[in-house]
């Protein structure tokens, strides 16, 4: 069964800084891409970044220049550094993964205040 759990979200002022983790277990972790979504409430799921297999990676436009996405393949852990962080950026972060359907994670909640 693949599982992922994220962590690493929290409360920060803005201007400030945050890393989340998604570890993940029960596929080949390396052979995947690995997406960051997030959600606030009343709306749907938001692509943020994503990594592929091979490490190329790409964002939204509103997150780019600030976040970056990364993947350690011996630990099966992705990465999303975020910096310079906004109120808008303000919702619960979910890790994605896609093989036969899509799996997520519980979700961790990043919260910036003003």
């Amino acid at each position: 069964q693949v599982y992922l759990r994220e962590s690493g979200g929290g409360s920060v002022q803005a201007g400030g800084s945050l890393r989340l983790s998604c570890k993940a277990s029960g596929l080949n972790f390396r052979l995947y891409p690995i997406n960051w979504y997030r959600q606030t409430p009343g709306n749907e799921r938001e692509f943020v970044a994503r990594i592929s297999s091979e490490g190329s990676t790409n964002y939204t436009d509103s997150v780019k220049g600030r976040f970056t996405i990364s993947r350690d393949n011996v630990y099966r852990t992705a990465y999303l550094q975020m910096n310079s962080l906004k109120p808008e950026d303000t919702a619960i972060y979910y890790c994605n993964v896609v093989l036969s359907r899509n799996f997520w994670g519980q979700g961790t909640q990043v919260s910036v205040s003003s």
